[in-house]
């Protein structure tokens, strides 16, 4: 079955329209179990019905007419209950709908399964049989994986607007299709999408009409003998160490390179309107399907070699083509992208850049909280879109909710435009706060500081009211790198954050890379990583590493003494003695080569539940203490914050999460040492104001979110705050909590602020 299954699979994915997929699965599915009869029946969620959209053993003009109420009959059984139903003779079953049009009466024995995709009911999968036959638990087990596959299909199918619903008639509007994401950042963005995808990656190139199918077929024919090229000198550098026969292999891919095979075939999808990395695509792709389902395993393993051939292909067009293409970015554009990286923001010029659209990474991804800071809205983790088909496509990003739309229509774009609209009319009103401090109605004063990462956070920042940085991450400059930055060029860029916040302190975190943050030249490859070697655990495995930096960081601080350093991922005392260790010995060392540069405070980041039982212990040792509550949260919670299949576990006011940040600000007090909180909860109004009830004191957030944060703390007293807190740490649920929460600062009048009710399904 498993060798059947993936053979389904594979012929499925070869398929580009929904019906056909469709057709392809009741006919295979059929023959595998060999039944009579096996039909999809799609749920309309508007109409609230089951329509039959594709059938082997019923009538086929039944198909898209034949159509069952959310309850009714035994296909509205098995979605109501969301469970296989397997009996023998479904006539006698009390539920039992018999449908004339289809011409099932003679099927006694049926066997129908869920589909479902991310918790929610797409249709209903089954198969019928004359004979009173009860389907083995063999049988009933392949036909659940099969609608498991099916339910991914539908899910793409459903993302580009390619879904089979009851036919419209052409005075109803069009319909627009959603696709759920995480929430990156907030806000929301209209535009066009452009897909960016990654070099001689076949699977991520788009279709796309070419601006002239001659200069397209020039540049394959230059690509193809490029490739021709490149196969004929790997030939000869392995003739004397290959035997004949396996020197037969180059001739074998010459052959399939030549203008009578694979190239004929590329060049007539150039003809039809295709340009030449589309082409390629499309016949390459084609050619490893039919491949990878031929019975003879050798033949099967070409595959491989047709991919590979492909790629080598695809590279040298890409290789003749520009990579940056700024002028022809839209205005509006939505970058869209299989994953999103911090190089891919200097991709779009800034000020044509509306939104962003990443199929994976989540909300607490890196590229998300750069998003966040620079203020484009953005949806990470949407596993299933097939993003390669959204090139030019109108679409809508909600980065509040994590919501994806393609083809709005006019109602839907009318309400996210409003929405647009207000937060544009709030930023404007909140400029008046930007040079205020953020002091309560009753006097408490708490500072704002700020993440940075970039210069132009730290510019952006200033312009916003900050008081100082509370996270400067230093391994953005390093990921901007193809290489280890010098101790010169880092402290060229440390100096410029220490001035540009002078004289207010900027906390410097050392070099935090692993987790989700990788250095190209330095790769770390791990099954788990963020249980693994990251933070504090690689700079102390590679001392020369951390005292170039730390060295950097004081040299830059000269005159300024500004600095705070701050070390990430601390698990123990021991990785805080061995750091403190160094970073005296780089004080020393400093100071004998010249530059008169005071020894700076030096901190820990609490983001390890370990560290939450040992704060007094860490206390006793630095000088202060800073919460990042993203990973802290994380770890708490056992949730993967970068896989979007549990994203929605991934509670920031979780009543787990909340008592241990009252843990960590009591135990932190009671040693006399300032706390404050670097994460993303700092950022989230409604956590603010817990934060400071709970005695914190600074929040560091991202710029764009500081005047928010700081007009909620100026319109509330610190003890309604405090009263607040007592009253949500007891409660059972982070749900609960979150409601709670956003109804009450709602009813102080802070409704624009939390972030607009979007009155969406």
């Amino acid at each position: 079955m498993l060798d059947i299954l993936r053979r389904i699979v594979q012929e499925v994915s070869s398929v580009t329209e929904l019906s056909e997929a469709l057709k392809v699965v009741v006919a295979r599915i059929r023959e595998a179990m060999q039944t009579e009869v096996c039909s999809v029946y799609l749920y309309e969620p508007d109409e609230k019905r089951y329509v039959l959209m594709a059938t082997e053993g019923l009538r086929q003009d039944a198909v898209g007419k034949v159509s069952l109420a959310g309850s009714q009959g035994l296909v509205g059984l098995v979605g109501t209950r969301e469970e296989p139903l397997n009996i023998d003779n479904a006539p006698e079953h009390p539920r039992f709908q018999y449908l004339s049009e289809t011409g099932e009466d003679p099927f006694m024995s049926f066997l129908g399964v869920p589909i479902i995709h991310h918790k929610r009911l797409l249709g209903v999968m089954v198969v019928q049989q004359r004979d009173s036959r009860q389907f083995d638990a063999g049988e009933e087990a392949f036909l659940v994986t099969m609608s498991a596959q099916l339910a991914g299909v539908i899910a793409h199918a459903e993302a580009t607007g390619n879904i089979l619903h009851i036919p419209q008639t052409a005075t109803e509007p069009k319909k627009s299709t959603r696709f759920t994401g995480a929430p990156g950042a907030p806000g929301v963005g209209l535009g066009t999408g452009v897909v960016i995808s990654p070099a001689a990656d076949l699977s991520g190139v788009v279709d796309r009409e070419p601006e002239s199918v001659e200069i397209e077929l020039e540049r394959f024919d230059l690509a193809l003998e490029a490739a021709r090229e490149e196969i004929r000198s790997l030939g000869g550098k392995l003739k004397g160490e290959l035997r004949p026969e396996e020197m037969a292999l180059f001739d074998v891919y010459l052959n399939m390179l030549d203008d009578n095979a694979l190239g004929a075939e590329v060049k007539v999808a150039i003809n039809k309107g295709n340009w030449a990395q589309g082409a390629l695509r499309q016949v390459v792709m084609e050619y490893v399907g039919h491949f990878q389902m031929m019975e003879d395993a050798y033949l099967r393993e070409r595959a491989t070699d047709i991919l590979d051939l492909g790629t080598r292909i695809l590279a040298h067009l890409q290789g003749n083509e520009a990579t940056s293409r700024p002028d022809d970015y839209p205005h509006d554009t939505i970058l869209v992208s299989e994953e999103l990286t911090p190089a891919m923001l200097g991709e779009v010029p800034t000020e044509k850049l509306r939104a962003m659209v990443s199929v994976k990474g989540s909300s607490n991804s890196h590229v998300a909280i750069l998003a966040r800071a620079m203020g484009i809205p953005t949806v990470m983790g949407a596993v299933d879109l097939p993003h390669a088909q959204l090139d030019g496509k109108d679409l809508i990003v909600d980065g509040y909710r994590g919501l994806l739309f393609s083809n709005p229509n006019d109602e839907l774009r009318e309400q996210y435009y409003a929405i647009y609209e207000e937060e544009q009319a709030l930023a404007e009103d909140l400029e008046g706060l930007l040079h205020q401090p953020a002091e309560t109605l009753d006097g408490h004063r708490i500072p704002l500081w700020v993440n940075t990462g970039l210069i132009t956070d730290a510019l952006r920042s200033r312009d916003r009211g900050a008081e100082g940085v509370g996270l400067y991450r230093t391994e953005v400059p390093f990921m901007m790198k193809d290489r280890f930055p010098s101790e010169s060029e880092q402290q060229e860029i440390y100096r410029e954050q220490l001035e540009t916040f002078s004289p207010d302190p900027v906390t410097m975190r050392t070099l935090d890379i692993g987790g989700d943050k990788a250095l190209t030249y330095f790769p770390i490859n791990e099954a788990n990583p963020f249980l693994g070697w990251r933070g504090i655990r690689v700079t102390l495995d590679h001392p020369e590493i951390f005292l170039v930096q730390v060295r950097a960081m004081m040299k830059a601080s000269e005159g300024l003494n500004n600095l705070r350093i701050m070390l990430p991922m601390i698990s123990n005392v021991a990785e805080v003695d061995t750091a403190l260790h160094l970073i005296y010995r780089a004080h020393v060392e400093t100071l004998e080569e010249g530059f008169k540069v005071e020894m700076p405070e030096v901190g820990v980041m609490v983001e390890v539940p370990a560290a939450v039982y040992q704060i007094k212990d860490l206390a006793q040792r630095v000088d202060f203490l800073s919460v990042g509550s993203n990973d802290l949260t994380q770890y708490l919670l056992a949730v993967d914050r970068n896989n979007p299949r549990v994203a929605d576990l991934y509670q920031a006011f979780h009543p787990g999460v909340l008592q241990a940040l009252k843990r960590i600000v009591d135990d932190a007090k009671s040693e006399g040492k300032p706390v404050s909180v670097c994460g993303e909860l700092a950022g989230n109004p409604m956590g603010a104001v817990l934060l400071m009830a709970m005695g914190y004191d600074c929040l560091s957030m991202n710029a764009t979110n500081l005047p928010k944060v700081k007009s909620v703390l100026r319109g509330i007293s610190r003890e309604w705050a405090e009263k607040l807190l007592e009253e949500v740490i007891t409660m059972e649920s982070g749900e609960v909590i979150a409601s709670t929460l956003q109804l009450m600062l709602e009813k102080a009048g802070f409704g624009r602020i939390i972030g607009p009710n979007v009155g969406l399904n």
